[in-house]
């Protein structure tokens, strides 16, 4: 069972909730711009996972099946627990990892390339992980944790997750000792030196503790969010290939056979000694810092605002319908809804060719709901039509009436 897909309700309420908090202190986490552009990564997440998940999960059923060291019965409540700390345990060298080493930053990367630090932040999700993220949980395999049992507390660590990316929160005393607390989360998501890499744990910061990777938020050190070399842009399928499109260069431009291969596995930020000579990268200055925005119009927000909950919606109930769709359909499915995330992110871009994707995105509305219909998923009867109709010709009103900035 996808247990992510059921709390998408709860998610989506948080969230709202969490704009109340704002507007009752009179404070602004969020900007549109931002939150869609994380929600679509981790749209983009949840839906490429549905052609990639499989990798992980047949090599730990494997491992476990045929090189398991003991046999663990998935019935007694010991084996949960048990599993759920081992799994953070798995999770804290996955995760510290992923910042420490150049390739696995370029997955892990997307969840931290954010400015803002919202609840929306936390469903800012890689599609790139499965890569290489598999290998850090064969241990429980190995040990002879259950399938069923894996997979539920892996679902139960990311669920714990979403709660501490948040601002409203303050320090929790006592509880941040043992557990991951908003506060010592939102020092994980800074830039500023003091903070680098820091806190890796899921739901324990016993881990950081214990390796001596703790660090305190600290007064003194207001924490500035996002990553030391900036997206810079709303493209969410960018932000998948940013990271990895830069090593792919500096290795292209080495000199050496052995920089073009070790670049992948160096540390976060390693570059050979010819290349970063000859292309330097500018450096950010956080006393300069100023957040990535592109000033849209009200009628442009409102526009992008709408497509993008219409189609988080049908995307959702993709999700749920995935495993009945054939390969051919659910390739299509996911291709439309890439296409409209990367819209929305040209969109949100002002650039001049953002109406044109979004003529473009509606005209493949018909074929895509027409092979839906044709194999069983969805009925158009009873006025569906007409008010596929009125969403289009209202959609395309919309687009000539609204003015895009050229940039």
């Amino acid at each position: 069972m996808n247990y992510i897909v059921y709390a998408i309700p709860f998610f989506v309420g948080l969230i709202a909730l969490e704009l109340l908090v704002d507007r009752w202190r009179g404070v602004s986490t969020y900007r549109l711009a931002d939150a869609i552009n994380s929600l679509s990564a981790g749209v983009l997440s949840q839906i490429s996972g549905l052609l990639t998940k499989g990798l992980g999960l047949l090599t730990y059923a494997f491992a476990w099946q045929h090189l398991a060291l003991f046999d663990i019965p998935s019935e007694p409540l010991w084996v949960w627990v048990l599993a759920f700390v081992l799994y953070d345990f798995c999770y804290y060298w996955n995760h510290r990892l992923g910042h420490e080493r150049n390739v696995l930053w370029a997955a892990h990367s997307v969840h931290h390339q954010s400015e803002d630090y919202n609840l929306s932040t936390a469903l800012r999700q890689t599609s790139t992980g499965f890569i290489f993220g598999w290998i850090f949980y064969l241990p429980m395999a190995l040990l002879g944790v259950p399938p069923l049992v894996f997979l539920s507390v892996a679902a139960l660590n990311l669920l714990y997750q979403f709660w501490v990316h948040t601002r409203h929160i303050p320090k929790l005393g006592w509880f941040e000792w043992v557990f991951v607390s908003p506060s010592n989360h939102r020092a994980h998501h800074a830039q500023n030196a003091v903070y680098m890499d820091r806190n890796y744990g899921g739901v324990f910061i016993l881990w950081d503790r214990l390796f001596g990777t703790f660090q305190e938020e600290l007064d003194e050190h207001p924490v500035i969010y996002g990553v030391t070399r900036p997206l810079a842009s709303w493209n969410p399928l960018w932000a998948n290939l940013q990271f990895y499109a830069q090593l792919y260069s500096d290795a292209r431009r080495a000199e050496s056979y052995w920089d073009k291969l070790r670049i992948w596995f160096m540390r976060t930020g390693w570059r050979p000694a010819d290349v970063d000579a000859k292309y330097p990268l500018a450096k950010l200055d956080l006393r300069q810092f100023v957040k990535y925005e592109v000033p849209l119009s009200g009628a442009q927000k409102a526009y992008v605002a709408l497509q993008f909950g219409l189609s988080v919606l049908a995307g959702s109930y993709l999700l749920v319908l995935s495993s009945s769709l054939t390969t051919e359909l659910l390739l299509a499915s996911l291709g439309w809804l890439a296409l409209s995330l990367y819209s929305f992110g040209v969109w949100l871009e002002s650039r001049p060719a953002a109406r044109y994707w979004e003529w473009l995105r509606l005209a493949l509305n018909v074929p895509l709901l027409v092979c839906l219909e044709r194999a069983g998923l969805l009925s158009l009867a009873n006025g569906g039509w007409l008010l596929l109709a009125g969403y289009s010709l209202g959609s395309l009103l919309w687009l000539s009436r609204v003015a895009i900035a050229q940039r």
